[in-house]
């Protein structure tokens, strides 16, 4: 594609809150797809490795790290500087997601993250209990915010890959899922109607289900933590409690599961490390595999956004959703090197740039099961070859988020007076039109695959076998 359309302009000034992997990879498609003022571009990181990036480029870079006390005093000028209405882009770690959205709003700024980010010491923290370390509590402050102050200037919460993207391609799953099986009814157009389509269609759960084969030039070295996007990210969620949405389907509950007193109460959590959890799932290039049930806010809001209630409010229809992730290679003895040392965290920590990755493609879709059909898996698979010939600074993992940035981006400014949304409440259509071109196939594939399949083998297990989409069959115990 050699001419990148302009997608919208952006007024005001535009603040990129973080240059780490994410924010070099949105740096040039922002270029590519907004008009805008460059002398009203900033960068803001407390790391200047990377500044000849924005330097050549002629926009301003900030080194600074944003705190509880500085944040206000440091976005304020930035965001307000000159005419027109500013963006905040969020792509940072260890800033407060929920404060700098706020403070965007305050000051009639735009706002897109793509995580529910909380300040330094939250993740790490031994006075909190599982439930407050949890995505879930963590995204029940981001709705007390909307209900607390409705509607004013769209803020788009966790707007990356995954959380993000996946939620629109559920949507896409469920509209093919219903031609397939001849539902033929209109397609859904209220968050109600999309939870009845998931009813009426059989689906019992909802796996986002990835497998990275990017593979590295160079082997991982020991004593550091090699992956493909953030390692300060990685480890900070897989140190979080394993979360699911909790489908209405489900029979069973592990011993150490725990519930949620207050909120949508669409989900659980495992008194466990999520990156130290395995589940059984299936993508359509390895097949069968195992993938850790690393928590994700999307987890919770699909489970959210899909449950159906009866009159009085009691959730009658709700999928099981969850994360079932196999990073790359080094990504996976990373972890068993952390976890071997008792969850102790490697000093080095190493993001594989393009130019350090020999192959692979990092296929990241959803896997709809229990249905008619049995199951469908629908998503991308970017190759990491397709990426360098497409958008530079970034592997394959970066530019599934970046690019649905920029979706969530040009959502925003089409629609600038939402106030707080997910990515499950965003038009999938529109969102998918503009970040195809940076996603690869987009690919739908049915599989007669069970988590029961071979099971049990030589030795006896617990399993459900009058339903092998029970998370009792799914869960490796």
């Amino acid at each position: 594609m050699s001419a990148w359309p302009v997608h919208a302009k952006i007024s005001g000034p535009i603040v990129l809150v973080g240059f780490g992997s994410i924010g070099k990879g949105v740096l040039p498609l922002i270029e590519r797809h907004f008009d805008f003022d460059r002398s009203r571009f900033v960068v803001v990181d407390p790391s200047d490795a990377d500044r000849a990036l924005a330097d050549e480029r002629g926009i301003e870079f900030v080194k600074a790290g944003l705190t509880r006390d500085n944040y206000k005093e440091v976005l304020g000028p930035l965001l307000t500087r000159g005419e027109g209405q500013g963006f905040c882009v969020n792509v940072s770690v260890d800033t407060s997601s929920l404060d700098i959205m706020r403070f965007s709003r305050e000051v009639g700024a735009l706002y897109i993250d793509t995580v529910v980010e909380p300040w330094p010491g939250f993740y790490f923290d031994s006075r909190l209990g599982s439930d407050a370390r949890t995505n879930y509590a963590l995204r029940e402050t981001v709705l007390a915010e909307r209900r607390a102050n409705p509607g004013g200037t769209t803020a788009v919460s966790c707007c990356g890959a995954n959380p993000g993207m996946v939620s629109w391609f559920v949507k896409r799953a469920l509209v093919n899922l219903a031609h397939d099986l001849g539902d033929r009814q209109p397609q859904p157009t209220t968050r109600e109607e999309w939870g009845e389509l998931a009813r009426r269609l059989g689906v019992k759960g909802i796996h986002i289900a990835e497998r990275d084969t990017q593979r590295a030039i160079h082997p991982k070295p020991r004593n550091v933590f090699v992956n493909t996007w953030s390692v300060e990210g990685f480890v900070s969620e897989g140190m979080q409690p394993a979360e699911l949405g909790w489908g209405t389907h489900e029979k069973w509950k592990p011993a150490n599961a725990g519930t949620h007193r207050s909120g949508c109460g669409a989900a659980i959590y495992l008194n466990q490390p999520g990156a130290n959890t395995r589940v059984r799932s299936w993508c359509p290039t390895p097949g069968a595999q195992y993938g850790f049930l690393v928590t994700h806010n999307e987890s919770i809001s699909i489970a959210d956004y899909l449950t159906v209630r009866d009159q009085w409010g009691n959730a009658v229809y709700r999928p099981t959703c969850h994360y079932a992730y196999h990073p790359s290679d080094d990504a996976v003895l990373s972890l068993h090197e952390m976890f071997g040392a008792a969850g102790r965290v490697q000093p080095r920590h190493h993001i594989l740039t393009e130019h350090e990755i020999e192959d692979g493609v990092d296929e990241l879709g959803v896997l709809l099961y229990g249905h008619g059909k049995n199951a469908y898996w629908y998503g991308s698979q970017l190759s990491v070859e397709e990426t360098r010939r497409i958008a530079p600074y970034q592997n394959a993992t970066g530019l599934q988020v970046t690019s649905a940035v920029l979706a969530g981006m040009v959502y925003a400014l089409e629609n600038p007076a939402l106030g707080i949304i997910e990515a499950d409440e965003m038009d999938y259509r529109r969102c998918l039109e503009i970040q195809s071109p940076y996603l690869g196939p987009l690919v739908g594939h049915y599989t007669d695959w069970t988590p029961l399949d071979g099971r049990p083998g030589f030795f006896p297990e617990d399993i459900d076998t009058s339903d092998p989409w029970q998370f009792r069959n799914i869960l490796v115990r």
